[in-house]
């Protein structure tokens, strides 16, 4: 019989061996984390204790073809405030929380940010917004305020006890030095959108926050002016928050590129746009708010200039941008003038069109230089119950295909359209395609439409629901024979197409990088010419289409612009009808006619007429480029 004794003996022996077995595991768990997983345990002990933040480096400069500077960097003073300061992430703790019944108070707010926002002229809402942002770096200080005067920055130096978690910095923020002269080719920067996030390469290494080209150049040449960041590791507490700087390296600044721009004729653009309206206005076209005009260079595609009005100060995203200001460049009512109507808005081309219409025309004979046509200012070709109106309803009379061109005769041109129709071969769009239009250019600035050449299938396509308006009529191609109906066009695209007249039929890629710059200042890349299509009309064809442009600038409907330029010019005016708007005045041209350089096209939107109002601002960008005089156009040109 087993002893109390002996039972007591035998457990102790089996707890001894629990204990031994517990002890040996803690022992084999304690090597394996200290031997085998050393370094990482080690390692997460270091990302517990040290940080890592990511430092900005500065974007590289915009500059325009002869090296002035249009877009620079500059260091300023700015206020930011720390999400990991204790009473700054009880509020963010709130706003963040599943029960919204805890949100952050008027109070609250007021008590943690009503001292600085008074100081910064801004709400307490605001610079929580701002603060709060989860869409920026979990402990990089949030700026809320920029180009902060010297009077607030020692106030809040001196009261940075009364401001949690504020704190002042010196950023680089970009500068205009011409403020809003060229903004849409330049375009904007602001913080990263969760879109370009995901769509832009691993990488890249951007993270949420950082501050990226929005528009125009900045964002088309994000990754060549977009420098590598520096960083810095910082020591943080149990809280996450930061004790001491540790360690600092810079970023390599961004590289810094040539534009083919020219700035003193982008300024004698956007000046002659303005010119433009105010014309427009004072001929009672009280709705003309809005334009563009664009010039290349016909042999290489070089965009010279580029203006659209109304325009916008890329100064105003610094630092982030208000929702009532975004709102006020957004609405209907501002015209929308973050729109660069160069590239991103499409218009009926009206009688500019018309130097394509008659190229087609030559091209398969359909006419010829000298054919002549009979205009009584009514035409009835399609049926009486179908009659057009020439532009001038006395009627040209008898008239050439050259004259025609010359005084914008829509009769000519309803001729040739109804012809084509007959023709069954869509011979006009085919030809128009040959020019680029109803495509893209390719420019490099984001953005770009590419309008519309129609035919019978679009047609088709368009009306799908509407059986009855699906056929492909004769007036759908005698309105389009004098760039009108469902016709659209870029200005782009018509300066385009003027150039390819002007280049024996080559049309050129538009573009507006010239040179990427590498450290030393030097030209590390450039931008090689490229050739967008190849019309191949016939040079016979081409010349008669520069004769009659020519005629048009000295004796016909844009005679009173051009007069006493001292420089041939061949060009184009044409009046847009638009349906519930006044017309559109446009005006295209290359210029010297017999050694063509540049091509430019203007249009007015709702200003009338191209003659007396897209055609002298046309003027004064040749003028510019040709070195010679500037001046002040009143004409009473007429047509469509």
């Amino acid at each position: 019989m087993t002893t109390f004794q002996q039972q007591l003996k035998s457990r102790f022996a089996a707890l001894g061996l629990i204990v031994v077995l517990v002890l040996a595991s803690l022992l084999l768990r304690l090597w394996s984390m200290q031997v085998l997983a050393g370094d990482s345990f080690a390692a997460q002990a270091e990302s517990n204790r040290i940080r890592e933040i990511s430092l900005d480096a500065p974007r590289g400069r915009i500059l325009d073809r002869n090296g002035t500077a249009l877009v620079t960097n500059r260091a300023t003073l700015a206020v930011s405030v720390d999400p990991a300061d204790d009473d700054v992430r009880e509020l963010i703790i709130k706003e963040q929380s599943l029960d919204k019944t805890d949100d952050p108070t008027r109070a609250d707010l007021e008590r943690v940010f009503g001292g600085l926002s008074d100081l910064l002229g801004m709400t307490p809402q605001e610079v929580f917004d701002k603060v709060s942002d989860s869409s920026v770096e979990a402990l990089r200080p949030r700026v809320v305020a920029v180009d902060v005067p010297l009077d607030i920055v020692s106030q809040v130096l001196e009261r940075q006890q009364e401001f949690p978690g504020a704190d002042i910095d010196e950023i680089a923020v970009r500068e205009y030095p011409y403020g809003d002269l060229a903004a849409h080719v330049v375009g904007y920067t602001g913080e990263i959108s969760e879109k370009q996030m995901s769509s832009a390469p691993k990488t890249a290494g951007y993270e949420l926050g950082d501050i990226v080209g929005k528009a125009g150049v900045e964002a088309e040449y994000e990754n060549v002016l977009q420098g590598d960041k520096g960083a810095r590791r910082i020591e943080v507490n149990a809280s996450g928050k930061a004790q001491r700087i540790l360690e600092e390296q810079a970023g390599v600044p961004g590289r810094d590129i040539k534009l083919t721009i020219d700035i003193e004729v982008q300024k004698v653009a956007e000046a002659a746009l303005q010119d433009a309206l105010a014309e427009a206005h004072r001929q009672n076209f009280r709705d003309a708010k809005a334009g563009a005009a664009v010039v290349i260079d016909v042999k290489t595609g070089e965009v010279l200039a580029m203006a659209s009005a109304p325009t916008y100060d890329p100064s105003t995203f610094l630092g982030g941008i208000s929702q009532t200001e975004w709102t006020s460049l957004t609405n209907k009512s501002s015209e929308y003038p973050l729109n660069n109507r160069v590239v991103m808005a499409a218009y009926p081309p009206a009688s500019t069109f018309k130097a394509v219409t008659g190229l087609a025309g030559l091209e398969t004979k359909v006419t010829y230089s000298g054919k002549t046509y009979t205009c009584t200012g009514r035409w009835t070709e399609m049926g009486a119950q179908w009659p057009k109106w020439c532009w001038d309803h006395s009627g040209h009379g008898t008239i050439s295909f050259d004259g025609g061109v010359e005084e914008s005769c829509d009769t000519v041109f309803y001729e040739i359209g109804y012809e084509f129709y007959k023709r069954k071969k869509e011979e006009l769009q085919s030809v128009s395609r040959t020019f680029g239009l109803g495509s893209d250019t390719g420019i490099d600035l984001p953005g770009e439409v590419s309008g519309r050449v129609p035919d019978a299938a679009w047609k088709k396509q368009f009306n799908e629901n509407y059986p009855e308006y699906q056929v492909w009529l004769p007036g759908d191609t005698v309105n389009m024979a004098i760039g009108q109906g469902d016709l659209l066009v870029t200005p782009l695209q018509m300066a385009t197409t003027y150039a390819g007249i002007a280049n024996g039929g080559v049309v050129m890629t538009p573009h507006v990088l010239k040179n990427v710059l590498g450290s030393d200042g030097k030209v590390a890349k450039s931008y090689e010419p490229e050739v967008l299509a190849n019309t191949k009309i016939s040079s016979k064809n081409l010349a008669i289409m520069r004769s009659a442009l020519v005629r048009v600038t000295t004796t016909g409907t844009g005679k009173g612009a051009f007069a006493g330029l001292g420089v041939t010019v061949a060009g184009k005016t044409g009046t847009a009808q638009v349906y519930g708007k006044d017309d559109y005045a446009w005006f295209c041209a290359f210029a010297p006619a017999e050694s063509p350089k540049y091509a430019v096209a203007v249009v007015i939107e709702q200003g009338g007429h191209g003659g007396s109002v897209a055609a002298p601002a046309a003027r004064n960008i040749l003028a510019k480029l040709l070195g010679k005089k500037i001046t002040t156009v009143h004409t009473t040109d007429r047509s469509r």
